[in-house]
């Protein structure tokens, strides 16, 4: 005989398993970030990919919750046109491809 599940108790599931996977990913972004200045957290790109599967669902947990990437240095002027590749960016071969950001940066939290 067969089990009649309700359509109520397979959606208390579904959102049970939600919670359950959110918070394994909100444990992982507590374990791979680290504190910066001025109370905000960081946790580095390479970090999250390390994590293999899960890296995916960390990103996508990081964006819901507002942490953003971290806007790469700009070229000095001192260091970026000299040298045998120092012009490679800006030669007419097109626009360099956009890399991902390196860390990514939470919001600033506020103490009550």
């Amino acid at each position: 005989m067969h089990a009649v599940i309700r359509r109520s108790e397979s959606v208390d599931q579904d959102r049970s398993e939600e919670i359950v996977a959110e918070d394994a990913v909100r444990d992982c972004v507590a374990r791979l970030s680290r504190p910066e200045r001025g109370g905000r957290r960081v946790i580095e790109r390479a970090a999250i990919l390390a994590e293999g599967a899960g890296s995916a669902a960390i990103l996508a947990w990081l964006a819901a919750a507002s942490w953003e990437p971290e806007a790469a240095p700009a070229a000095s002027v001192s260091g970026g046109g000299s040298g045998l590749h120092g012009m490679r960016g800006a030669s007419g071969r097109g626009n360099a491809p956009r890399q991902a950001p390196r860390r990514y940066v939470s919001p600033p939290i506020h103490p009550a």
